[in-house]
């Protein structure tokens, strides 16, 4: 561990066991810590703060954490298609076993179609969606959430910040594009109200209805919609994404985490072409999106996720740096 002045630098192994001993502590198995704190800590690498070791302590504080918890389980399935009981578990534990299910289905028939409910908060969707593209195979994958966010025109909480998640297998790495439908995270502002920072102007709104900087207000308030003029489309996308939380089983659970249901549609690219061709044809695609003549000022054309597996590979290497007021958060908590 390296110390500067307001900031602490981690090893990633450190950043990792710190993550799952405060999970541990707040009531999880060994090896259920570890899996929650892997994905913590791949978002943490790849650039992604709010959804990183911070959210440990909000697991760890979260009144759901110290609820019964039940296996999570496939309660009906076809060759091709699962509905998963989370089983009260969070959520960057239970999808885990949802990738699994949905794997083994699209190995076997090639097409899956898995859908999990009575869980919640899923972490950076990202991690979930690269693991099966580095398998091979095409996913979409979509979450929604308990309200966060007010509807386009309105002034109240009215659905979640619903992420919508895409991955193709490509070489040397996936292309993943990762996405929430609102105008900041849930958990850039919850991050903004620990460290007393402002939020950027235009993304939420006080109880009363009123723009917003202050985090704490904005915590007490709304989310908006993506898109800002254009908020019409992260509105219609976010409606879209909760309706498809119903498919997921949201109307089979009670209390919160009836408003959190996730879905995965996986599919191997040679239901449609060679995979070889397939492979050939998206190495031409991004080809060209990256040889396209660039704008003033503009060094490089990036695809989708290619910022975060450098920055990962970086964060790798160099270590973690944690606001020390977090860092000194999270060792009070284990």
């Amino acid at each position: 561990m390296n110390a500067l002045s307001d900031r602490v630098v981690l090893a990633a192994n450190e950043a990792r066991t710190l993550a799952a001993q405060v999970i541990r502590r707040a009531g999880y198995s060994r090896d259920e810590s570890e899996v929650i704190a892997a994905s913590l800590l791949d978002a943490e690498l790849c650039g992604y703060p709010a959804l990183g070791l911070a959210r440990s302590i909000t697991i760890a504080e979260d009144e759901r954490t110290q609820e019964p918890r039940t296996p999570v389980t496939v309660v009906h399935e076809t060759a091709v298609s699962a509905q998963i009981d989370g089983g009260g578990y969070v959520g960057v534990y239970s999808l885990n076993r949802a990738v699994e299910v949905a794997l083994d289905k699209a190995r076997a028939s090639g097409f899956a179609l898995v859908g999990l409910h009575n869980s919640y908060f899923s972490g950076r969707n990202a991690y979930y969606v690269e693991k099966i593209a580095r398998a091979g195979y095409a996913v979409i994958h979509t979450a929604s959430s308990e309200p966060y966010v007010a509807p386009l025109g309105g002034r109240e909480c009215a659905f979640g910040t619903n992420p919508l998640a895409i991955g193709l297998p490509g070489e040397p790495d996936p292309c993943i594009f990762d996405m929430g439908t609102s105008a900041i995270t849930r958990g850039e502002v919850v991050l903004a109200s620990r460290l007393n920072q402002l939020l950027p102007p235009g993304v939420a709104i006080d109880a009363a209805g009123s723009p917003t900087r202050d985090a704490a207000e904005a915590l007490k308030g709304a989310i908006l919609p993506l898109g800002g003029t254009q908020a019409h489309k992260g509105y219609g996308l976010a409606f879209m994404i909760q309706a498809f939380g119903l498919l997921g089983g949201t109307g089979r659970t009670q209390g919160r985490a009836q408003h959190f249901g996730f879905m995965f549609m996986v599919f191997d690219p040679a239901l449609l072409m060679p995979r070889e061709q397939f492979a050939a044809q998206l190495a031409e695609l991004i080809a060209a999106m990256k040889t396209t003549p660039r704008t003033a000022g503009v060094d490089e054309i990036r695809i989708p996720s290619e910022r975060a597996f450098r920055e990962r590979a970086r964060r790798r290497r160099e270590g973690v740096v944690l606001e020390r007021r977090l860092h000194e958060r999270l060792l009070a908590l284990i």
